[in-house]
């Protein structure tokens, strides 16, 4: 999938929280959005997503050199962030079971839980896991999901030094061939990506 930014810009009120960006993500590359605290990182990330609109220029998905129609696009992307909720209430093969009535898994949730070391909690209630398994779920939750872009918002957030080299190794391994964003100021989230965005050049 290739994604391409003509001219975004996304304001709040009367605010510009960023301006004029036009720029192309390519599959199979890796890029880092980084910037200032408050620069817009996650808003522009969560724009890229279509998950938040933008308020002028023309945001593209295309598969194959054909354009992906809008109400599709939910389908080829997921999503890693702090601000995304769990179901509490689930367990975690009931999360991952139920996930895939939207998305599609690359593997099995009995497999996908002892990859992120989460095997002794898999029929706890997600209500008593720490912030770092809650974490590591979510990094499950998106690294497996069948689709062609992967966008990554702070993924260490809550991960001790076991959790951070499992966030590594998920990329070594699970990203083969997709569209890589990163949301992050931590270098060592993003240090092997190919290209990055500073969102803070497009503040004006």
């Amino acid at each position: 999938m290739q994604i391409t930014l003509n001219n975004i810009g996304k304001r709040y009120n009367r605010d510009w929280i960023f301006r004029h960006i036009d720029y192309q993500f390519i599959g199979g590359k890796k890029y880092a959005i980084t910037g200032a605290n408050g620069s817009g990182k996650s808003t522009l990330l969560q724009v890229i997503g279509s998950a938040v609109s933008h308020n002028e220029g023309k945001l593209q998905f295309t598969i194959n050199n054909a354009s992906l129609p809008e109400e599709n696009i939910y389908k080829h992307i997921s999503i890693i962030a702090p601000y995304l909720e769990l179901i509490e209430e689930m367990t975690a093969k009931e999360f991952l079971d139920f996930h895939i009535q939207f998305k599609p898994l690359t593997q099995s949730s009995k497999e996908i839980i002892a990859i992120v070391g989460l095997e002794k909690a898999t029929h706890k209630q997600i209500r008593y896991y720490s912030s770092g398994m809650k974490q590591r779920l979510k990094l499950a939750q998106a690294f497996f999901s069948n689709t062609h872009v992967l966008l990554i918002d702070e993924p260490t957030t809550n991960l001790d030094e076991t959790g951070i080299a499992l966030y590594h190794q998920l990329i070594n391994d699970h990203t083969a061939n997709k569209l890589v964003i990163i949301s992050s100021n931590d270098k060592q989230e993003y240090s092997f990506c190919d290209e990055v965005l500073d969102v803070s050049r497009y503040k004006l």
